[in-house]
């Protein structure tokens, strides 16, 4: 398996899950954790979510944006999604996971193994970089 550099996770508990649902894009909200190059998250069972997502190609984004600096950091990932079954790393994952913010959400755990990752930083523009107000615009 690829090894990643890390992803700026540091203090993210929530992420985006893309996946598709009757050849339509859908994407929920959920509480993750980051487990060597997966991304790991709890779905309810017998939700769409659980349904769509186990040996799927799915993608997860997350990000920190501080909108009044206009800085921050965006992350995506792609892979084929799983559900974790293994009575030893439930456990261990158990111990890791963010509490679920819905009740009834730890039916399935399901994990993503990165194949690809693309991110990027958010950086605040030079003042000389910003762009200008058109000036003197004339109207026909």
């Amino acid at each position: 398996m690829r090894r990643f550099p890390r992803p700026p996770l540091a203090g993210a508990e929530i992420g985006r899950v893309a996946f598709t649902v009757r050849a339509l894009p859908a994407v929920h909200p959920v509480a993750f954790v980051f487990d060597g190059d997966e991304i790991v998250f709890r779905a309810a069972a017998g939700s769409t979510l659980a349904a769509a997502t186990r040996h799927a190609v799915i993608g997860f984004q997350v990000d920190r944006i501080d909108p009044d600096t206009r800085t921050g950091w965006t992350v995506l990932g792609i892979g084929e999604s799983y559900e974790v079954v293994e009575s030893q790393r439930l456990h261990r994952l158990a111990t890791m996971m963010p509490v679920p913010w819905v009740a009834g959400r730890d039916g399935h755990v399901i994990a993503i193994p990165l194949r690809l990752l693309h991110g990027r930083r958010l950086e605040r523009l030079a003042a000389a970089d910003r762009p200008r107000p058109p000036q003197n615009a004339h109207r026909a």
